[in-house]
């Protein structure tokens, strides 16, 4: 082209009138006559709610956040509790099945001091003192003493010499063990009327 052609054409910044303007505004935004109004909804009405007030937007994701959060804090702290209970009663547990296992050396030294065996001085009285010293500390209660009313939950009968209504212990052949309030072994009672 020479330099006459190309002053003849219009520049691409300069388009050649205002009718040819518009057009290529209406082409650049592929718009049509058929457009159809917006319909508001929900996102459209967020959308426009953000554009007018970003502070009440921000505020609404800050109080989501927060609920979100206290959800989690509280279901964190549900599972914690959970999880201390069972540790709790699992070493409740450990310790009654450790206990009920010492329990007939218990017996064999409470046959001991039926005997005779356990008089002061002797070897066998102080090992039978720091014995009963570490189950004791343990939360290991002795009951079952001859006297005290019969209690068919923790009181094991063998025998019911008893012709009334009351019944009491009469003879107990082996002590009953608690820990922490849990039965761990029944006391084996004969059961005989109060005296």
């Amino acid at each position: 082209m020479t330099d006459q052609d190309q002053g003849n054409q219009p520049t691409p910044e300069e388009p050649a009138n205002l009718a040819d303007q518009v057009n290529e505004v209406f082409e650049q935004a592929k718009l049509d006559d058929d457009v159809e109004p917006a319909t508001e909804n929900a996102a459209g009405d967020t959308a426009a709610e953000e554009a007018a007030d970003p502070v009440a937007a921000i505020q609404r994701e800050l109080d989501e956040r927060t609920e979100d959060l206290q959800r989690l804090s509280a279901e964190f702290a549900n599972y914690r509790r959970r999880v201390d209970r069972d540790r709790e009663a699992e070493r409740v547990q450990a310790k009654a099945k450790l206990a009920g296992e010492l329990l007939v050396l218990a017996d064999d030294l409470d046959r001991a001091e039926e005997h005779g065996d356990l008089a002061d001085g002797t070897p066998l009285k102080a090992f039978a003192d720091k014995f009963r010293g570490v189950l004791t500390a343990q939360g290991v209660e002795e009951f079952g003493a001859a006297g005290e009313e019969f209690d068919p939950d923790i009181h094991e009968a063998v025998q019911d010499l008893s012709e009334g209504d009351d019944k009491v212990l009469a003879n107990v052949l082996r002590k009953g063990y608690r820990i922490n309030g849990r039965v761990i072994r029944t006391a084996m009672v004969i059961i005989g009327d109060p005296q």
